[in-house]
């Protein structure tokens, strides 16, 4: 795969895992889990990058004597989601028609 569109693909993937409550690293890797692998070191560039695009905000507070940080979407970031939503229909009607022939053979 082409590893701009996988950066962009996990970028949404981490949105959408944070994007009903805050969450921590742990938790958005397990959350992701079920639908792709993601390694910590894999997790936090792309968290840093969203922090910095201003599409999600970070707080630290401490758990269990150490400090956590705990990753919120924001508003760009949820209209980031959106703009994927709208994209990713003309992404499917591509692959629909590269698709269609290779059914014609």
């Amino acid at each position: 795969m082409d590893i701009q569109l996988k950066r962009g693909l996990l970028d949404i993937c981490v949105l959408a895992a944070i994007k009903d409550e805050e969450s921590y690293g742990y938790k958005i890797i397990k959350d992701i889990k079920p639908y792709l692998e993601i390694s910590e070191s894999t997790l936090y560039p792309i968290l840093r990058r969203l922090e910095v695009s201003e599409l999600l905000t970070v707080r630290s507070a401490e758990h269990n004597g150490r400090l956590r940080k705990y990753y919120r979407i924001t508003s760009e970031g949820l209209k980031r989601i959106e703009d994927f939503k709208n994209e990713w229909s003309e992404i499917m009607a591509i692959y629909r028609f590269i698709n269609k022939e290779d059914e014609s053979k």
